[in-house]
């Protein structure tokens, strides 16, 4: 499950998607994975945009295809505005596609390079939002595994956007008690007890949320490295996050509290979901 496992060849859309060609091919869109491209389309009948995410199956590990899986049950069985909706899946020649809601606001990387640091106020209402969507995985015990800026959606360009987690592509059911041990994800966003390959458990996308929640207060992730080597080093030596020194004053103590109890390289100690959404920070 790592990057450098093979990508599609295919660079063109296919000319007709689906036995009766539902679908119009418009465009590329970021996003591609080892075995995926996502595409812009319009259903033809009704001229709704919607994404096709397309997976080419031949290549696909055991414990990629069990993660798509998961991905299609869990989207299937959800409804949720803060989770990205899934209208439809088909099958054509070797390929899977999941036809996904389209988000015309983009994605939350592109608007924090747009923004910078965000303020306050704003952040905390969309980690309420995130908290939501969050709790409905929580309710199916998935955990994302690859939550980060560009996993998560806005639905619209306006202010009042309503953010969606996307790409399920790398989530699985891990219920209490229970451990997962694969390495996946994106460094920056990648809690410590993974990439030092020990086992773990819903608490790595916790870990997640609170690079986020940091990133949009910041305008930069709060841990940086070269490589995976040197990112942990900076981890396990940091004795405090690196706020900026312009904001720290302005920040109420329960958002820091918050954002510093969620990046605790202790498992253990790292807030639960639970812990997380009734914190003070987001009943404010």
């Amino acid at each position: 499950m790592r990057e450098s496992e093979g990508r599609m060849t295919e660079e063109r859309p296919p000319p007709s998607i689906a036995g009766d060609g539902e679908y119009e091919v418009r465009g590329r869109l970021g996003g591609e994975g080892p075995f995926s491209i996502v595409w812009r389309a319009v259903h033809r009948s009704s001229g709704q945009d919607v994404v096709l995410k397309q997976v080419r199956l031949s290549g696909l590990t055991r414990t990629l295809r069990e993660c798509l899986d998961c991905e299609i049950n869990f989207l299937a069985s959800v409804c949720h505005p803060n989770i990205i909706r899934l209208l439809d899946v088909f099958q054509v020649d070797g390929c899977i596609f999941l036809v996904l809601e389209f988000c015309s606001g983009g994605n939350l990387a592109t608007y924090i390079q747009q923004k910078g640091r965000v303020h306050e106020n704003t952040v905390r209402k969309f980690m309420k939002q995130l908290g939501a969507g969050l709790e409905v995985m929580h309710a199916h015990h998935i955990i994302h595994r690859d939550l980060k800026p560009k996993n998560i959606l806005l639905s619209t360009p306006s202010s009042d956007a309503v953010l969606k987690i996307a790409d399920f592509g790398l989530s699985r059911a891990v219920h209490p008690g229970e451990f997962a041990d694969s390495v996946c994800g994106t460094p920056f966003y990648m809690a410590p007890e993974v990439m030092e390959f020990q086992q773990y458990d819903d608490k790595v996308d916790m870990w997640s949320i609170g690079a986020i929640f940091f990133e949009l207060l910041n305008g930069y992730p709060p841990f940086r490295g070269s490589n995976n080597v040197q990112l942990l080093k900076s981890i396990k030596s940091s004795t405090s996050l690196p706020f900026s020194q312009l904001i720290l004053p302005s920040l109420h103590l329960d958002s820091i509290d918050m954002c510093a109890r969620l990046l605790c390289k202790n498992p253990v100690k790292r807030l639960s979901f639970d812990e997380f959404y009734h914190h003070r920070f987001l009943r404010i």
